[in-house]
C-alpha cells in the first residue's frame, strides 16, 4: 500500500513550490510582471512532473518490498534556485530514499528508470491534451489556460525526464545505464527527442504538426 509519512508531504510541497517558482525565473529572469504571469501555469506541470517522478521511485520500491522516503536536498533546492537565473534549472531537490541492505542492480535499475518514465508519461499526455484543446484555446480564455498549461507541461517534464537520465554522479542514468545500456539508451533517445523538439520546434508547432497544419 502506498502511505506518505506527514514530514514526505511536508517536503514535497516545499520542493513543488520552490522549483516552480524556480523554473518560473529561468523563463523570465527579472521580468516580475512575466514571472507573477507564468508562475500559476508552470506550477501544474512543474508540481505533477516532480511529485509524480519521486512517487514513482517511492512506488516501484515499495513493489518489491523496500521501505522508501522522499527526502529533500536544501543544497539541491539553493543550486536550482541559483542556476534558474542563468536560464536553467540544476533540479536535484530531493530523492526518494530506500532503505536496504543489499539491492541488486536491476532492482536499483528498474526503481530509477520508474520516475524519468513518469515524466515522459506525464510529457506525452500534456501533448495530447494540448493538441485536444487547440481548435478551442483562440475562443475561450480557459481552454486558451489549458493549452499554456500543457505546452509548458510537455517542454518541462521532457526536460526533467533528460536531466535525470544522464548518467552523472547519483542521478537516475547512473543506476538505469549499470543496470540495463538498452533500456537507458530508449529512455534517454525518447526524452532528449522530446526535449530537443521543445527547444527548437518548440511544443506548439509540434501541436499545429499533430493538427495536420
Amino acid at each position: 500500500m502506498f502511505e506518505l509519512t506527514k514530514r514526505e508531504l511536508i517536503e514535497s510541497i516545499i520542493v513543488f513550490i520552490v522549483l516552480s517558482i524556480c523554473f518560473a525565473i529561468s523563463n523570465t529572469r527579472f521580468d516580475v510582471n512575466a514571472f507573477i504571469s507564468i508562475l500559476p501555469i508552470v506550477m501544474i506541470g512543474v508540481g505533477l512532473g516532480t511529485i509524480l517522478h519521486e512517487f514513482g521511485h517511492k512506488f516501484v520500491a515499495m513493489k518489491y518490498g523496500y521501505r522508501s522516503e522522499f527526502k529533500l536536498w536544501p543544497i539541491g533546492l539553493l543550486i536550482a534556485f541559483v542556476t534558474s537565473f542563468f536560464g536553467i534549472v540544476i533540479s536535484v531537490a530531493g530523492e526518494a530514499r530506500i532503505f536496504a541492505d543489499d539491492i541488486s542492480d536491476e532492482i536499483q535499475g528498474r526503481i530509477s528508470i520508474a520516475g524519468p518514465m513518469f515524466n515522459i508519461a506525464l510529457a506525452l499526455i500534456f501533448i495530447v491534451i494540448a493538441a485536444l484543446v487547440y481548435p478551442f484555446n483562440v475562443h475561450s480564455d480557459i481552454f486558451h489556460l489549458i493549452y499554456l498549461i500543457c505546452t509548458v507541461g510537455f517542454s518541462v517534464n521532457s526536460f526533467l525526464a533528460t536531466f535525470n537520465l544522464l548518467p552523472f554522479y547519483t542521478l537516475d542514468g547512473t543506476k538505469v545505464l549499470k543496470w540495463n545500456a538498452i533500456y537507458w539508451i530508449a529512455a534517454f533517445a525518447i526524452s532528449a527527442s522530446m526535449m530537443l523538439i521543445s527547444i527548437t520546434i518548440g511544443p506548439e508547432k509540434m501541436v499545429l504538426l499533430f493538427m495536420g497544419g
